[in-house]
């Protein structure tokens, strides 16, 4: 096997000058994706593996995404975990977002309020940027705020939204689809417990897989969605961590009583880049979305963004403000080296 040379030099560095931006190994396939479909359907229509990749490639790619996620979940960070600090994140990470989301479904309908979608809230507010985590906590936590990690790998695709809106009756999600969905999950949670080297493989799925998952899902987004829904989006970022990171926040300070180090909570307050595959994936298992899909795409990749770049300040600033603000590094590294594509 041909072996490259780190230090080589590129002639044009996408993958470095993508990855310098919060959440860009997402972000850019999936402009690239919409500016493809609008303008340039035929293209990537004409059949065969170019149309299976850029097009119709959608639920291969999420499939193989969520097997690597499954994975990390036996790896050996989770081994390190405090099961306490892993159930209070993802108890006020995504749980309990989740389930004021639903609340306000039953309340208001599907359609949400202000042009937000409950699959949109759902999809925002309950995916969390792992590596994000796993970067601020390495710099400035300790083994139990890492193992904690296990509550953003659990959280990481669409099952958590098919279990809450089927069980809620938001969505008429068969059992069938939701067995479908839990499957690769399930074989990536039994590869890794049983092959500890197929984990550390697999962790470098992520990067490969989110770029091409990205453009396939930008090719179904109007340009009318990304104008609007980015703009919520924007907002939508903010309020994840607020609301999020706040919560979790708390339940360091009030329920493990982490004191001044509490801040570390704020972390949590982010949107996974694997979130903009969720709407696609409800709405194959209910069609009565499909309708949603586009705008809560939008924004999602807005959230993606604004959450990366805010969430480590405030938790920075958070820390500092208690005195307990730790680590070699400044708190904007953990955008650098935190896998953005996460």
């Amino acid at each position: 096997m041909t072996q490259f040379s780190s230090a080589a030099r590129s002639r044009f560095p996408m993958f470095r000058f993508m990855g310098r931006v919060p959440g860009g190994l997402m972000l850019f396939p999936l402009g690239l994706g919409v500016l493809a479909g609008n303008f340039f359907p035929d293209a990537i229509g004409i059949g065969g593996f170019t149309t299976a990749l850029f097009r119709d490639g959608t639920l291969t790619l999420i499939a193989v995404l969520i097997v690597a996620t499954g994975a990390q979940i036996t790896g050996s960070r989770s081994g390190k975990a405090a099961a306490s600090t892993t159930l209070v994140v993802l108890l006020a990470k995504t749980l309990v977002p989740i389930t004021l989301a639903v609340v306000l479904g039953l309340t208001v309908g599907v359609e949400g309020i202000f042009g937000v979608s409950i699959l949109a809230l759902i999809t925002i507010f309950g995916n969390s940027n792992g590596a994000l985590w796993l970067a601020f906590a390495g710099q400035y936590g300790d083994e139990r705020d890492q193992g904690a990690y296990v509550a953003s790998a659990f959280d990481d695709g669409p099952f958590l939204a098919l279990i809450f809106l089927g069980a809620s009756g938001l969505g008429d999600i068969p059992i069938l689809a939701l067995v479908a969905a839990i499957v690769p999950f399930v074989i990536g949670l039994i590869i890794g417990a049983v092959d500890r080297e197929w984990t550390t493989v697999l962790r470098s799925v992520p990067p490969v897989v989110i770029p091409f998952m990205s453009f396939c899902v930008g090719t179904g987004i109007s340009l009318g969605a990304i104008v609007t829904g980015g703009l919520m989006g924007i907002l939508l970022g903010i309020g994840v961590v607020g609301l999020t990171g706040g919560l979790t926040y708390l339940g360091y300070r009030f329920l493990l009583r982490r004191g001044g180090e509490s801040g570390i909570g704020f972390a949590a307050g982010t949107t996974a880049g694997n979130a903009v595959a969720v709407p696609v994936v409800v709405a194959a298992a209910d069609p009565s979305f499909a309708p949603f899909v586009a705008a809560a795409t939008a924004q999602a990749a807005s959230a993606v963004l604004v959450t990366a770049l805010l969430a480590p300040l405030v938790a920075a600033f958070v820390l500092k403000s208690a005195g307990s603000l730790r680590g070699n590094v400044p708190a904007t590294e953990a955008l650098k080296t935190a896998t953005v594509s996460d």
